[in-house]
């Protein structure tokens, strides 16, 4: 039977798996361009930016994850209220209280992240702390510590990473193929043409894998935190209220980006138009509908 210790268990399991993933197509991307130029060299840097971004993403990936999104460090005498409903509910479930960001950006949204509780990080947007009652703001909050103490956070904050420097090296191997692509042609014929093809079309793919990756984070670990949260709080309504402001404003985020999407209670591009439309294909957050009629109870997960 799964329970949430079990459900952590199999995230470490994940996470460990995740880096493995990014460093064998890391090196299969070195290893592909250095035989189709001739250039050992770039086998090298490969393994070298494979080693040193696992070891990145797993002890800083955090602050780039604040980074990237826009995230400012706030003192409790800046936002009195959010620091009460952290500090209350880490301590109901039995967390150490994590560091408080706040996000200048009309769009109501938040995320966690971190490597483990003891360095775990809630941001939240100022408009949502503009547009949810207490009540509502709680279920939140309990949702992102659900996601620090069910260890959703490592897997999440460490693709935030891996996901972006595939999709960057990728884009630096297709330059290289595009403006160095006669420099190392030493007269190998239809063997070197085939291995740069197969280089390019690894280089176009590699994004693709990243993504993949990235969705193999299960959409069930939403619904867990929202029923983690929920008991947290022993008030559904109030998640279930605050999904439904936050689903309904519909508009993108200032500094909406696809490596820390996942990263959020709902997606940071909004829901409106052909963008909203391919976003949810890829998204992975359940619909906010499906989401609120397990809170309370309308149907079975």
């Amino acid at each position: 039977m799964s329970t949430i210790y079990t459900h952590r268990d199999a995230n470490i399991r994940k996470t460990w798996a995740l880096m493995s993933v990014f460093f064998i197509v890391i090196i299969a991307l070195g290893w592909a361009f250095r035989v189709a130029y001739n250039a050992p060299e770039v086998l090298y840097v490969a393994v070298f930016i494979s080693i040193f971004m696992n070891f990145a993403s797993y002890w800083w990936s955090d602050k780039i994850a604040l980074a990237v999104s826009g995230a400012r460090a706030v003192e409790k005498s800046e936002a009195p209220d959010l620091y009460n409903v952290v500090e209350n509910l880490s301590i109901t479930a039995g967390l150490p209280i994590p560091r408080v960001y706040v996000i200048d950006d009309p769009a109501p949204n938040a995320f966690a992240t971190g490597r483990d509780p003891a360095h775990a990080a809630v941001a939240v947007t100022t408009g949502l702390l503009a547009t949810l009652e207490r009540s509502e703001l709680e279920g939140v909050i309990a949702h992102e510590l659900s996601h620090i103490g069910n260890r959703d956070i490592l897997v999440a904050t460490v693709v935030v990473v891996l996901v972006g420097l595939i999709a960057l090296l990728s884009d630096l191997f297709l330059r290289m193929s595009h403006f160095g692509g006669r420099r190392r042609d030493s007269g190998g014929g239809r063997a070197h043409a085939f291995l740069l093809i197969a280089a390019i079309l690894l280089a176009i793919l590699s994004p693709i894998i990243g993504k993949l990756i990235q969705l193999a984070i299960s959409r069930k670990r939403e619904f867990l935190a929202d029923a983690s949260g929920a008991l947290l709080t022993r008030y559904p309504e109030g998640l279930a209220s605050a999904l439904r402001k936050i689903s309904a404003y519909g508009r993108p985020m200032v500094r909406a980006n696809h490596a820390t999407a996942h990263l959020f209670i709902a997606s940071p591009f909004g829901a409106e138009g052909f963008t909203g439309f391919m976003n949810r294909i890829f998204s992975t957050h359940p619909p906010a509908e499906e989401r609120i009629k397990a809170l309370l109870g309308e149907h079975r997960v």
